[in-house]
């Protein structure tokens, strides 16, 4: 297997992985300064620093005349970041962990649907057919007879 694809596909199931640790841990967080929005704040001050510190480490630096031609919604990532951060740290103690993702992950697939399929942000684009919406649902599926 080509080493790049090997090491995609381990960094996608350990980002998986921290996906489910961040809704109990920004929950417990949020219980403990006031609110998710406090608890997302927080987070994303801490990771914030830890990126700064990889970027640091690695000599990473923004390219000043690439940044000026970005389009304004290459911006927005973050917001999305912290409305899913503090949304896990509202929703995860009221419904689970479990059931909070599976609905997380079924909004993510929708959306990942939607965005092939209109090749959003310059990616390729990608046709819905029979075969991945059969996918879809049986992902949905077994996430929700994980929940049951």
């Amino acid at each position: 297997m080509n080493p790049l694809l090997l090491g995609a596909l381990i960094g996608a199931f350990i980002s998986g992985c921290f996906i489910a640790l961040q809704a109990p841990t920004n929950a417990l967080l949020a219980r403990g300064v006031g609110s998710a929005v406090n608890a997302a704040l927080v987070s994303f001050a801490v990771g914030t620093i830890a990126l700064l510190a990889v970027a640091l480490a690695f000599g990473a630096r923004p390219v000043p005349g690439v940044i000026r031609t970005l389009p304004w919604y290459a911006w927005t990532g973050g917001l999305y970041g912290a409305v899913f951060v503090a949304m896990a740290a509202w929703a995860a103690p009221r419904l689970g962990v479990t059931a909070f993702l599976m609905i997380a992950i079924a909004g993510q697939l929708a959306m990942a649907l939607f965005l092939d399929r209109i090749g959003a942000f310059g990616l390729p684009r990608v046709e819905i057919g029979p075969m991945r919406l059969l996918g879809v649902g049986l992902v949905l599926a077994g996430a929700f007879l994980v929940r049951r």
